[in-house]
């Protein structure tokens, strides 16, 4: 193929290098995927992105995502209406009636704990979004009872929960005043309050409704609420700190992104975040927990957050921040239409590295508008913090290469990875469907060469800096060329740590002819231009020769904890029911929660009682809700199980003696969830007789129920079975199944 090309001689002066070593933290290396946008809705999957994206999540364990970023999952006032970032009430994951629904747009509890379950059988990490600095909506459905009229300034500051032992039997102020459920706030929990009397400055404004702040002596009573309970020194710091824990216990997620960390204090921060790396039991992250601050400054100030963070309380490395800065230098990139400064990249990046996050998008920079179909029409950028880059752009795949090239774990905005603004289908597609939700084969290809090759297990080292070429190498491990000229080539010769005479391959694609290292390891990198002339827009990627293959992580369990007490959970009926000590005096059974088991995986359940002298009995039920197995006892009790079935399974509890005191347990199940929902179906057990049921699992999807009708060539059908695609199905008939039979039992 015939290209113009650039050759430059080789200037020691433009040679940097940075000496990080960051492949001795495997933290920072993992390719991040932002598993949403701003606004996300597919019209299959109504207030139900947990499912979509449990259904996604195979097509993303093939790409070699490590991890997903999922959006705030606790219920907001608007339940169904908001993203997720206006929290009202903590302990609410999609499980209470309140808010004007049980769900929240993420789903409901059981479909939250699913999809953690599901990525987790994927070999993906999932990365839950935490707000920690503001809450709102205080008030019944209505807003009654929300006011406090003794507040300061904002008067919405009295949060009520329904719970357990007093679900939402109204919206009167007298019922919201009177709710029970955990982790109750009074107006001097927020700012401005005796202790901290100010709102006038980034930390304590209520920039996004009243502003919980961190100081010991925040803590009063309400004027107005019946249930009244008093607080104590401490009370959002010890508060926030438990129900993080609680959070990370009860749902499994591996790791936290931060939101608007620059409006709370630094040592609350490193309070939480050490707290679920180190003293969360079980779910302890440890040192190597993903934990990302969103600090919207200069690289100086978020270096300064980060080594604040870091430095409080005796220095422990626990967390690092997405580099705003680099990206603001990636946006000028592709502003400027190629007569930008590329030499000036790698001093955009801030220093501390060790747990950087590098992006291009994000739900915040990103706000399109949209025609009927979903497409880009527009951009609303009076919202879009520090501006879009669109996905269309040309030279968005040299902002990605950078973003890989450098140091840190990139993240992937959503919106980049799937074209969703272009094919008429943003709301309609199927997201396990590559033609209805096509990615971007550039993007693809890119984290690709960044798992395959290794890139962060190599040290960071910039060989080439010049206006229109940069050139970085990961220590022996790969060269990633950036180019932001739109027609015309550009080459150097650079030195490389791979050695003397060492054969490398483009593994982007861009150029078909291997090079080599000369004697002194030196060799001569072409990158393309960004006009389409290549098949790769403004990037290369060298590696070594021979590497192949896709990717196969192993599959990983979940586990996932319930605390059985009154003011969690919810009795109404319209709620999932879940939640309650067991009650004194009484064998009511308790519904603890939802599982979800492959076919043919065996799950655990632990049982820690609060009286470990009282009898209980746990129980495990299918979802036709019939007992499958049980365990009674005193003490610690543990019950195993192998499933006939990939479907929901339910825990129950009960005493065993109507004689026991009122006692909390706690139940925690370990499990291995199917990698695919929709997975083809297999045999395992029929019932030849017709008109006679029969039921039929699936090795890692869902197990149906269906009704032979008149009689019938049922061998022939199973033939017909091993050689269709998987089953479709509706309401009635599945869609490709003889109309002789028809579904008894729902899915999922």
């Amino acid at each position: 193929m015939k290209v113009k090309q650039l050759l430059l001689l080789v200037c020691p002066l433009l040679l940097a290098f940075f000496p990080f070593r960051v492949g001795a933290n495997p933290w920072n290396g993992k390719v991040v995927l932002q598993g949403f946008w701003w606004d996300y809705w597919n019209n299959n999957y109504p207030n139900n992105w947990s499912t979509y994206l449990a259904d996604l999540a195979p097509r993303l364990r093939e790409m070699g995502i490590d991890a997903v970023w999922l959006p705030p999952t606790v219920k907001n006032k608007n339940a169904t209406g908001s993203v997720g970032y206006s929290p009202f009430d903590h302990y609410d994951l999609g499980d209470k009636f309140q808010g004007g629904s049980t769900g929240t747009r993420f789903g409901t509890k059981d479909q939250y704990l699913r999809a953690v379950a599901v990525l987790h059988a994927n070999g993906i990490d999932v990365i839950q979004d935490l707000v920690w600095n503001h809450m709102d909506g205080a008030g019944s459905d209505t807003g009654a009872g929300g006011q406090d009229p003794t507040a300061p300034s904002n008067k919405f500051k009295n949060f009520r929960y329904a719970c357990f032992a007093t679900p939402a039997t109204s919206n009167s102020a007298a019922n919201y005043g009177a709710r029970k459920g955990r982790f109750q706030k009074n107006w001097q929990n927020f700012h401005p309050n005796p202790d901290h009397n100010t709102e006038g400055d980034d930390i304590t404004a209520g920039f996004f409704g009243p502003d919980i702040c961190y100081y010991q002596n925040a803590y009063g009573l309400s004027s107005n609420c019946s249930y009244n309970p008093p607080q104590s020194i401490d009370y959002m710091r010890n508060g926030i700190r438990a129900w993080s824990i609680w959070l990370k216990k009860q749902t499994g997620v591996d790791g936290f992104r931060l939101d608007a960390v620059k409006h709370f204090e630094t040592w609350a921060a490193k309070d939480f975040v050490w707290n679920l790396a180190y003293n969360a039991g079980f779910a302890s992250g440890g040192p190597q927990m993903y934990a990302v601050g969103e600090y919207i400054g200069s690289a100086g100030e978020i270096d300064g957050w980060v080594d604040n963070v870091n430095a409080s309380d005796g220095f422990t490395d626990v967390v690092g921040s997405f580099d705003v800065n680099l990206r603001g230098a990636i946006k000028n990139m592709i502003s400027l239409l190629g007569s930008y400064n590329l030499a000036s990249i790698p001093g955009a990046q801030q220093s501390r590295r060790n747990r950087t996050a590098p992006y291009v998008n994000s739900h915040d920079t990103f706000r399109p508008i949209l025609s009927a179909g979903g497409n880009y029409t527009g951009w609303d950028a009076g919202n879009e913090l520090g501006g879009h880059i669109d996905p269309f752009d040309p030279r968005i795949q040299a902002a990605y290469a950078v973003s890989m090239a450098v140091d840190g774990s990139p993240t992937v905005f959503f919106e980049d990875l799937f074209d969703i603004g272009g094919t008429g289908q943003r709301w309609t597609h199927a997201p396990q469907n590559s033609i209805q939700l096509p990615a971007r084969d550039w993007l693809v290809n890119l984290i690709w060469c960044h798992q395959k090759l290794n890139f962060k297990d190599g040290a960071y080292r910039v060989r080439w800096q010049a206006a229109d070429l940069l050139i970085v190498e990961r220590s022996a491990r790969a060269i990633v060329g950036v180019n932001d000229n739109w027609d015309t080539w550009q080459s150097a010769i650079v030195q490389t740590d791979f050695g003397p005479n060492v054969q490398l391959h483009d593994y982007s694609g861009a150029n078909g002819s291997d090079i080599s290292t000369d004697g002194s390891g030196r060799t001569t990198i072409f990158v393309p231009p960004c006009n389409g002339s290549n098949v790769r827009r403004g990037y290369c990627v060298w590696g070594p020769i021979g590497v192949t293959g896709g990717f196969n992580p192993s599959t990983r369990s979940a586990t996932q904890e319930w605390e059985m007490a009154d003011d969690l959970g919810d009795s109404h009926p319209n709620s999932l029911q879940q939640g309650g000590a067991l009650p004194a005096n009484s064998i009511a059974p308790r519904t603890v929660g939802r599982i979800y088991p492959m076919f043919g995986t065996t799950l655990t359940v632990n049982l820690y009682p609060e009286k470990p002298t009282n009898s209980v009995v746990m129980r495990l039920l299918n979802q036709a809700n019939a007992e499958t197995t049980n365990v009674t006892g005193t003490g610690t009790l543990t019950l195993t199980y192998t499933a006939a079935a990939a479907e929901y399974h339910t825990l129950q509890v009960q005493n065993a003696s109507a004689a026991n005191a009122d006692q909390r347990v706690y139940v925690k199940a370990t499990y291995t969830a199917p990698r695919n929902l929709r997975a083809a179906p297999v045999i395992t057990q029929t019932m030849l007789t017709p008109n006679a049921e029969f039921q039929f699992s699936v090795t890692e999807g869902q197990g149906f129920s269906y009704v032979v009708e008149g009689s019938t060539n049922l061998t022939s059908w199973l033939s017909l079975k091993t050689n269709v695609a998987p089953f479709i199905f509706v309401d009635g008939a599945p869609t490709n199944l003889p109309a002789r039979f028809y579904r008894a039992r729902t899915g999922p």
